[in-house]
This record gives C-alpha cells, structure tokens and sequence, in this order.
C-alpha cells in the first residue's frame, strides 16, 4: 500500500516537472516569436531609412552631417545583437532621424515631395508597428520571467536551464514616436 501511494506521488511529481516544463518552453518560445517582431520592423525600418537620406540629399547637399549621422545610426541598428544593444542602437536612429525631420522642415520643397511625403508615412506607419511589437514582447518577456520565479516553476526552470529573458528598453523620451509637421 505505500509503494502504491508513494509511486503515486512519484508519478504526480513527474507530471508537475513536466506541465512545468512544456508551459516555460512554450513561454521560451513567445519571448524569440516576440523578439523576432521587433527584429523585422527594425529592419524594415533600417532598410526605408537609406531612401528617406537620399531624398534629403537630393533636396539639400549640404546637409551632410545629419545625414551621415542618420547613416551611421541605422548602420549600429543593423549591426546589433539583442535586446538592450537594439536597444541603444534604436535610442540612436530615433534622434537622428529627428534631426533629419528638422532639416526637412527647413526646405519647404522637400515638404512637399511626394517621394518624401510616402517615405514619411511610411516610417510613421512602422513606428506604430514597432511601438506594438515592443509591447507585445515585453508581455511575454514579462510572463516568462514571472513564471520562471513563481512556484513551483522555479524548482524546475533553474535545474533545466531556463534564465530570464532581456526587455527591450527605450529611453524615456524615445517611448513615444517622434512626431514632424510637414505641410499636410
């Protein structure tokens, strides 16, 4: 009778371990499909950003160090690894971008181009993209994490390997997406 009992709870045991287990996968792997979000707007924004420089260049040559200093900034983006380094990396595109919408506002007749004006809408359509894949991700990053520190899954997520994952962080000021009048 108490083998019985005692295999009982052996088996009980097991099954906690591994509903545990196959739960913080499944969060494991809500935190990369989340990560991955924010890997292809950020790419896709890095990639619309070439092509809103040269049309700024095309309007006024010598405005080349803020162009240069938008280029160097998506050339960190796409260079980085992870979430905090994406992190800075994407702190830096947005003021320079910024900067480049500063020049913009000085040439009425870059305003009015449609080429930029597309380019424009464009980037603020992925910064609405960006802003909610940010969200999303933290969510999982942040059930992910909870679970891993909660009971009983703590017993089970150090042994087997699991470690928080990273948020992805923004400066204060950078957790709104910038906002440039340009003639509409």
């Amino acid at each position: 009778m108490t083998a019985v009992l005692v295999a009982g709870l052996v088996v009980a045991l097991l099954a906690l371990v591994a509903l545990t287990y196959n739960r913080l996968v499944a969060d494991r792997n809500k935190v990369a499909d989340g990560w991955a979000g924010i890997d292809v707007q950020l790419t896709r924004r890095a990639e619309l950003v070439p092509n809103l420089v040269a049309t700024v260049e095309g309007a006024r040559v010598h405005e080349r160090e803020v162009t240069e200093a938008v280029t160097a900034a998506r050339t960190a983006l796409v260079d980085a690894e992870g979430p905090a380094r994406n992190g800075v990396a994407d702190d830096l595109l947005e003021s320079a971008l910024r900067q480049l919408y500063a020049v913009a506002e000085a040439y009425p007749d870059l305003k009015t181009s449609r080429n930029f004006l597309a380019l424009q809408e464009e980037l603020s359509t992925l910064e609405e993209d960006i802003s909610f894949a940010r969200r999303y991700y933290n969510a999982t990053v942040e059930r992910f994490n909870t679970r891993q520190q909660s009971f009983p899954a703590m017993l089970v997520a150090g042994p087997l390997g699991f470690s928080p994952a990273e948020f992805f962080k923004a400066d204060a000021a950078d957790r709104v997406a910038p906002t440039a009048e340009f003639g509409r």
